[in-house]
């Protein structure tokens, strides 16, 4: 990867923590300089004392907020920034039925995982195509093929994203500039909520994939020009079981799940 990506600026959303802060870690490895942005301040500063200062900048954003794109485009361009390297992770995640309550949340979803990461793609990929190059990297989800209850809107959010992705590829190519969707399985982050000794069962049975085994798969991929890749063994056996399962069977476990959690 330092042969692609050496001397290059990787603008990260998300960049505070997770897979994010994993991105950052291996993009400055890679020679690169990195632009973390999140909506966390204190974590932004403590992912820059972490990665070492130097070829780290830091910006605090809310990236749910209208706007937001346009915004982190100008801040870009007042700080002579060129993005070489755009990667839009940043993500929320909630499971629940959804009612009247919950539409502040799925709209902040929606914001946050479609339409800011669209108007990034297409802000930043018309400078990427002006100058013949760049890289673009969206983090769908598995779920992008699983839509179930309580995480209906974060399916569908992601599956947007797959397909948005694929199609946005196809206008980019052309003039140099590579677009990589990446539909990962369970990663051992904070996002879900699960407990120690499932995530150390399922790192141990290769179930639940480990930030750094993600990324390192998804940057090859975007330096390769790959399209799509779904990373992990769940993408392999989960699918297809989901696929075969009676709808009435869904919604008994559906309603059984939400009653645990």
């Amino acid at each position: 990867m330092r042969d692609t990506f050496s001397n290059m600026t990787a603008l990260i959303t998300g960049g505070s923590s997770g897979i994010g802060l994993e991105y950052a870690r291996q993009l400055l490895d890679a020679g690169c300089s990195v632009l973390l942005v999140s909506n966390r301040e204190q974590e932004l500063a403590d992912a820059a004392d972490a990665l070492g200062r130097q070829a780290v900048t830091t910006l605090y954003m809310d990236l749910a907020s209208e706007g937001c794109a346009q915004r982190l485009l100008d801040w870009c361009t007042e700080h002579k920034l060129q993005i070489d390297i755009l990667i839009n992770n940043a993500g929320m995640f909630f499971m629940e039925y959804l009612d009247a309550d919950s539409l502040p949340k799925a709209r902040a979803m929606m914001n946050l995982h479609i339409l800011t990461v669209t108007e990034l793609c297409i802000l930043f990929g018309a400078a990427m195509k002006a100058r013949g190059k760049g890289y673009i990297l969206n983090m769908s989800s598995m779920t992008a093929r699983i839509p179930a209850p309580g995480i209906a809107v974060y399916s569908a959010s992601k599956a947007y994203l797959k397909s948005f992705g694929k199609g946005f590829s196809h206008e980019m190519r052309p003039y140099g500039v590579r677009v990589t969707t990446v539909c990962p399985a369970a990663v051992d982050t904070g996002l879900y909520k699960l407990k120690p000794g499932i995530r150390r069962a399922g790192r141990r049975l290769g179930l639940i994939q480990s930030p750094g085994a993600l990324v390192r798969r998804a940057l090859k991929a975007l330096s390769r020009g790959r399209r799509t890749v779904s990373p992990g063994i769940m993408n392999v056996l989960l699918p297809p079981l989901i696929a075969i399962l009676p709808n009435r069977l869904i919604d008994r476990l559906g309603m059984k799940w939400m009653q645990q959690c």
